[in-house]
């Protein structure tokens, strides 16, 4: 297969929404990277629309029943912190760095999800220390590429504290114009979460958001930088995206006090899960409910269809195994569950199983947090795609396209085949 550029540069900007694009096109280096640049402001992201999901979608070209990444962390009832899906050992199938690395292309992936012990070139993957006798120094050295992490972390690690943010996003630039200058890779995945983590702790339109984009520009700038002082700008291709937008809450549903509470959930004297029967495994904006006992099955569904009568309680919808099946979901579960706008599902096990945030003022738009994980079809929940540079035609608008048509497209312009995926080749962007 024609191979129709030299170095494909991807870089996730986390919770890029539809709705801020009047805004970057405001912003110096997305203006930059816009002119001339093909892009679509109508992105459909997957279901559910959280971090880990998407982006193993958006490099398989698959939904999530597919590619096996269902969520973002593991069903472990009552755990405080469950474990995350870090490891590529979870994603079923192939990916466009095991097709690049078999091609015998250079990879580099810096915070990118569901990577940890892939076969990466030049890896930090994205992976916290989730325990207390681990470090987080010896948790990413161990996961990742060992010398190339060490080596950042030397020349940048004073850019960072910790994992907090915005100092991630930082050292996660710099290490990667760095790559881009000395290591010239011919596929890097970029993952900069600045603009969710702010949008999570302070509201979708804050003035913490609104500053993350700012900041993400001047990142964008930094890696266009290097790409142009590396010499390969003209051999290559910059694409921009996001995985998801989010909504602003105001109200948090806990379906397992619910659970608690008739019986389905065993708690013991410390107050931690000794049994379950049903469990509730939030994405924020909407949740799994699994089922471990065949027999409480019709209760549970009697459970859920009372509140869904209810509009007050903020359940939208209840899904079946095969309409989450239908919609690429996880149809191993029993049921799922899609919140209204403006309510979002917790796993606690205390409090109240509806409970009002603290700080929202509804009637005056104040809102103290954001959160995404909802249905692809809600109102005005789209995101971002832009591409630009040799392989890609100029001005091409795109009036819809899907999260899953985008590693499809990655693939093609290295000249590299995903197979038989969820998603198609964006033809109509690739330059002849």
């Amino acid at each position: 297969m024609e191979r129709l550029t030299e170095h494909v540069i991807v870089i996730s900007f986390d919770c890029l929404s539809a709705k801020d694009f009047e805004q970057i096109q405001k912003l110096p280096n997305f203006q930059r990277l816009l002119e001339g640049a093909s892009y679509c402001r109508n992105v459909e992201t997957i279901y559910p629309s959280v971090t880990y999901p998407c982006h193993t979608s958006i490099i398989t070209g698959n939904y999530p029943m597919r590619h096996g990444i269902t969520a973002n962390t593991l069903v472990q009832p009552g755990r405080d912190s469950p474990d995350w899906y870090w490891h590529r050992r979870h994603v079923k199938g192939t990916t466009v760095y095991d097709e690049a690395k078999k091609a015998g292309m250079s990879t580099a992936a810096l915070l990118w999800p569901v990577t940890a012990r892939a076969k990466i070139d030049f890896h930090i993957p994205e992976i916290f220390a989730n325990r207390k006798w681990h470090s987080q120094t010896a948790v990413s050295l161990h996961n990742g590429s060992f010398f190339y992490t060490f080596e950042m972390n030397r020349k940048f690690g004073h850019l960072r504290q910790g994992i907090q943010q915005p100092w991630l996003d930082d050292f996660v630039t710099a290490a990667a114009s760095d790559t881009v200058r000395t290591k010239k890779p011919n596929l890097m995945l970029v993952h900069l979460v600045d603009l969710d983590s702010q949008r999570h702790q302070h509201g979708f339109n804050s003035q913490e958001a609104m500053d993350a984009l700012r900041r993400h520009d001047e990142r964008l700038g930094k890696l266009l930088n290097a790409i142009e002082e590396s010499g390969i700008a003209e051999k290559a291709t910059v694409i921009a995206l996001g995985d998801h937008s989010s909504l602003d809450e105001h109200t948090v549903i806990k379906m397992n006090v619910l659970f608690k509470d008739s019986g389905l959930i065993g708690i013991g004297k410390k107050g931690r899960v000794t049994s379950w029967k049903a469990y509730c495994q939030s994405n924020d904006g909407s949740c799994y409910i699994h089922v471990s006992d065949p027999l409480v099955k019709d209760r549970v569904q009697a459970l859920l269809y009372s509140l869904v009568s209810n509009p007050k309680n903020g359940i939208e919808t209840v899904y079946d195994s095969v309409e989450m099946q239908q919609m690429g979901a996880n149809g191993d579960a029993a049921f799922m569950l899609e919140a209204r706008e403006g309510f979002y599902f917790s796993e606690s096990l205390n409090g109240d199983a509806f409970e009002l945030i603290q700080d929202v003022d509804v009637a005056s738009g104040l809102y103290t947090r954001a959160c995404h994980g909802y249905s692809p079809k809600k109102s005005g929940y789209e995101t971002v795609f832009i591409a630009k540079g040799k392989g890609i035609k100029e001005g091409v608008i795109l009036p819809a396209m899907s999260l899953v048509d985008e590693g499809p497209t990655f693939a093609r312009l290295l000249g590299l085949d995903l197979g038989e995926v969820d998603g198609r080749v964006l033809n109509e962007l690739l330059a002849d």
